[in-house]
């Protein structure tokens, strides 16, 4: 493949996007409002995927794996209920959501997908 890479919001440490062939990679993403709960911190980071898939020509039709960490796996009903309303019916990626400690503290929730362009 001798497609170009491109990288979308690069900071000191990663891009939030990188797009390479007909692949998007979306990095792990995490709420900012870390005040809410697990259920308002999956709503805040879906909305920024949405917009990360969007800059990247995708969308949640076309995720093809998300890999999902909980701090604390007595919150994944709070996790899918946000997921549940958002993730295309039609269309659901291959998934995987396992316990982890996150980044802080108050980090409840962290989501990295791939998707098809």
């Amino acid at each position: 493949m001798n497609s170009p890479i491109q990288r979308h919001q690069s900071g000191p440490t990663l891009s939030r996007a990188v797009q390479y062939g007909p692949f998007v990679f979306i990095a792990g993403t995490t709420a900012d409002i870390k005040t809410v709960d697990c259920h308002g911190q999956t709503l805040e980071i879906l909305q920024k995927i949405d917009a990360l898939l969007a800059t990247c020509g995708s969308d949640k039709s076309k995720i093809l794996s998300c890999t999902i960490w909980l701090a604390d796996m007595n919150e994944k009903p709070l996790m899918d209920r946000a997921w549940l309303a958002w993730v295309d019916p039609n269309n659901k990626p291959a998934r995987a959501c396992v316990e982890a400690k996150l980044g802080s503290a108050d980090t409840r929730v962290e989501i990295m997908m791939t998707a098809a362009q």
